[in-house]
């Protein structure tokens, strides 16, 4: 699996994109949120990625953010929709909108998403709605670290304690309550685990 690609963007044709890495082209697919943040080409670039195998065809898919990439892969494993239709859900409609609109259940605004019709939305409401919860996580912790510091070691951070059990809201919390501006994963798993555990141990 690709995690990520960093390279220059040598090509934008969206939702089409070529990403020079040390001379290899990678052809990527990206959501329009995703291509409409991009610079220009021969700038350097970085996006999260995801790897669609097919019998005859493999596919890169890029994404912004991680918010973006954990939507795409919670859609894949909706029933009936494929990688073409979740792309276009994710470029037409931002995250925290996805996420409203699962939460009213508003049927009417999913079904103007491209590919999307009513029997769609439905299913969409239906299989999404247990999953919103994390995305929220993840939106929230995004949001801190752009308040202050990096959001990368926090939010491998999380990923980790969700990892060794701990639930969702309980892992935000635990990141919530700690200071967790600076440092890497590693030190702020230190002092996260440090401050949670009982008095007396270390």
């Amino acid at each position: 699996m690709i995690g990520f690609v960093r390279g220059i963007l040598a090509e934008k044709t969206p939702p089409t994109l070529v990403v020079d890495v040390s001379g290899i082209g990678y052809e990527i697919e990206a959501p329009m949120s995703t291509c409409f943040d991009l610079p220009e080409v021969g700038e350097t670039i970085h996006l999260v990625t995801h790897l669609v195998v097919r019998e005859d065809q493999h596919t890169l898919y890029g994404f912004a953010t991680e918010a973006e990439r954990k939507l795409f892969r919670d859609l894949l494993r909706v029933n009936r929709v494929g990688a073409k239709l979740a792309l276009g859900i994710l470029s037409g409609i931002s995250v925290d909108g996805f996420i409203r609109c699962v939460q009213e259940e508003d049927q009417a605004a999913l079904s103007k998403l491209p590919g999307v019709g009513r029997k769609t939305a439905e299913r969409l409401i239906l299989d999404m709605r247990d999953r919103v919860d994390e995305q929220i996580n993840i939106l929230s912790i995004t949001a801190v670290g752009k308040n202050g510091g990096d959001v990368e070691p926090r939010r491998e951070a999380y990923t980790a304690l969700t990892a060794l059990g701990y639930k969702p809201a309980e892992a935000r919390r635990m990141l919530d309550s700690t200071d967790t501006g600076l440092g890497s994963t590693e030190d702020i798993l230190r002092t996260v685990l440090r401050s949670a555990a009982p008095a007396g141990e270390s």
